[in-house]
């Protein structure tokens, strides 16, 4: 069974995480969807299969993801991802970090929460 995230960003009946989808689930247009693949917006709309478009909306669903596990709630989890500063990183929220090509990070600031760490 798929994470519900995973099923709200994924093209119906296929394996591909649309770009169009994780945009409305995020509530960003697709110019910010590109900065969090770091792909070009033409290669997020012309190539959404190629294998850089889905590595980069994969991380951001697995952020997700894990962020609505911890929290319950997959609105809370995108309202987190957009706009909770996470101590340790200078302020900067998750989105800013996925931007600036630090998703590991997240994702290991993530799992020292899950496991009982402090933000």
């Amino acid at each position: 069974m798929l994470h519900p995230f995973l099923e709200t960003v994924r093209d119906p009946g296929q394996h591909l995480i649309s770009p169009q989808r994780v945009g409305e689930a995020l509530g960003i247009p697709l110019s910010r969807v590109a900065r969090l693949a770091q792909v070009h917006r033409n290669t997020l709309t012309q190539h959404p299969e190629a294998p850089a478009v889905q590595d980069g909306l994969g991380e951001v669903a697995r952020i997700i993801m894990t962020a609505a596990d911890l929290t319950g709630d997959e609105g809370r989890a995108v309202l987190w991802f957009r706009h909770q500063p996470l101590s340790g990183f200078d302020g900067a929220t998750a989105e800013e970090l996925v931007t600036q090509g630090h998703g590991r990070a997240v994702l290991e600031h993530l799992a020292m929460l899950r496991d009982g760490g402090y933000a």
